[in-house]
């Protein structure tokens, strides 16, 4: 069995194993990481070696902390990155690099029919009729997007939002309320098979599909990392919110993930306060007393136009993995319209948590 597994703002780790009468066997642990003394190697392949293969990740990572020299220095390599590579393996999960990824960037649509089409486009990666997708949003009309189990009168000051003519909609993902506006901000969705995750913890799998993003970051020349659990951040501020939802493909086989992210380009902070209700409980946990401080735009922080920072990170993910250009088909667009239709235009939809 092979697992791969890059650990967040650190390197590759590779695990090569069997699984004998319920054990692991013959483990074998590699990588580009940086690892002192070469003894602690040894000691991390014998810790492993005569694991139950139930044990998960932090079970795994306790046996290796308790069998490396003493003096042991990791770079770029964590005892839990090295349990989720073996988790990985077990779980036979899969890699960026085995897929024909997918490029979806269409005109600009409205709020209700993006809602509608990461829900369509990723039940269509769950049947394999669809290659795994990044769909990078282009907005038709301000919006706020609220998280599946927030409630609609906490989140969302009605008089503001009917003054600055923006509309609620709920997504199927959970998480917290963003405020959009066309040109301000960046959206983007992978919809991606289960497989690509199969080993990982819930937040794992968001700093495992966030990373390509840190990359391509880094290369406009800034330093972002994954804070748990949702969060992209800079020292200057936090720059994107992501969030998931797990579909189950039909039948019950294996499903797939969508992982959407909200980045903040440009941001009108002021209007923002004035529709959206933001807690001071939820500032309290940023580290921060007002909500104007916790978001830093990229416009700000990359001098670059919103157009090219899209770009970059296209050619960033498509440099990485390989990328093809892709459309929504006519029968995956009906399917949207007719959601948007019955379920994400609804009243019943949008304050199913009043």
């Amino acid at each position: 069995m092979h697992g791969e597994y890059k650990v967040p703002g650190g390197k590759l780790v590779v695990v090569d194993l069997d699984v004998e009468d319920g054990e692991l066997r013959h483990t074998r642990v590699a990588g580009d990481f940086f690892l002192e003394p070469d003894e602690a190697l040894d000691a991390i392949n014998g810790a492993l070696d005569g694991a139950p293969a139930d044990t998960d990740a932090a079970g795994l990572a306790a046996r290796i902390d308790a069998a490396l020299p003493e003096g042991t220095v990791m770079y770029g390599l964590t005892s839990e990155g090295i349990g989720v590579a073996v988790r990985r393996a077990l779980a036979h999960a899969t890699d960026w690099t085995d897929y024909a990824w997918q490029l979806v960037h269409e005109g600009p649509q409205p709020p209700a029919l993006h809602m509608a089409l990461d829900e369509v486009l990723t039940q269509e990666v769950a049947a394999g009729r669809r290659p795994p997708t990044l769909r990078v949003w282009e907005w038709a009309s301000p919006s706020v997007i609220i998280g599946s189990f927030q409630s609609l009168a906490n989140e969302v000051d009605p008089e503001g939002a009917a003054r600055h003519g923006i509309d609620v909609v709920r997504r199927i993902s959970g998480g917290g309320a963003m405020f959009v506006e066309p040109g301000n901000t960046i959206t983007y969705s992978l919809s991606v098979p289960e497989a690509l995750v199969q080993g990982l913890s819930f937040q794992d799998s968001y700093a495992y599909l966030d990373d390509w993003v840190l990359g391509a970051l880094a290369d406009m020349g800034i330093k972002a990392w994954y804070q748990p659990l949702n969060d992209i951040a800079t020292e200057a501020g936090k720059i994107a919110g992501a969030a998931q939802k797990r579909t189950v493909a039909p039948g019950g086989g294996a499903g797939a993930v969508l992982h959407h992210v909200t980045m903040s380009y440009d941001i009108d902070a002021d209007k923002m306060l004035e529709v959206l209700r933001i807690g001071k409980e939820k500032l309290s946990d940023k580290g921060t007393k007002s909500a104007k401080k916790r978001v830093d735009p990229l416009r700000r922080q990359t001098g670059l136009p919103r157009e090219a920072v899209i770009d970059r990170m296209i050619d960033s993910f498509r440099g990485r993995y390989g990328l093809t250009p892709g459309k929504v088909t006519d029968e995956e667009m009906a399917r949207a319209q007719e959601l948007v239709r019955t379920k994400f235009s609804t009243a019943e939809w949008t304050a199913r948590v009043p």
